[in-house]
């Protein structure tokens, strides 16, 4: 039973908004995906955001949508790739439900992300570069709030989403 929201950290393109719908439907909870309420609450889109706020306009924005989604209902929340990178954020996270870093190479990274041109922090020279340089920065950050971590470069979405719920049931009967 879980009684804790499910949080779904990690690095663009690593599947949080995908496989987090599956998770959700699989364990039966109500989801949310920050970015999208962040850009219902705000009427803008996040590259706009970027545009005329900078990063970290952006990322004041995104904690103030964590706040809210911690106390919300129990769910499933698919959370931004550099939630992580404010302490307060990281704590929420860790007081408020079990984080699950959903990790991926940076190849499948650039290859899942390669098409979407709504990631402000991949429009450069050199994308591939860029996630190498994020995932260096972030991934101590993911790993430092996470309490599972699941590896979904050879996995379909439904196989992750089946993973995480099987590595939640494991994880949370033996509290």
């Amino acid at each position: 039973m879980i009684n804790r929201s499910i949080f779904l950290v990690g690095p663009m393109g690593a599947g949080k908004s995908t496989i987090g719908k599956l998770l959700a439907a699989e364990l039966q909870l109500p989801f949310a995906d920050s970015d999208k309420v962040l850009e219902e609450r705000t009427g803008a889109d996040i590259p706009w955001i970027f545009d005329v706020e900078g990063e970290a306009g952006f990322r004041r924005r995104e904690s103030e949508v964590l706040k809210d989604l911690c106390s919300g209902p129990v769910q499933v929340i698919a959370t931004g790739g550099g939630i992580v990178l404010l302490e307060e954020n990281r704590q929420q996270l860790k007081k408020h439900g079990l984080v699950v870093y959903l990790q991926a190479s940076s190849e499948q990274l650039l290859e899942r992300t390669s098409k979407n041109t709504n990631r402000p922090l991949l429009q450069v020279a050199d994308p591939r570069a860029r996630i190498i340089e994020l995932l260096e920065e972030r991934d101590p950050l993911y790993r430092e709030v996470a309490d599972i971590v699941c590896d979904t470069d050879h996995c379909t979405p439904k196989q992750a989403a089946l993973m995480v719920a099987e590595r939640l049931a494991r994880d949370t009967s033996a509290d």
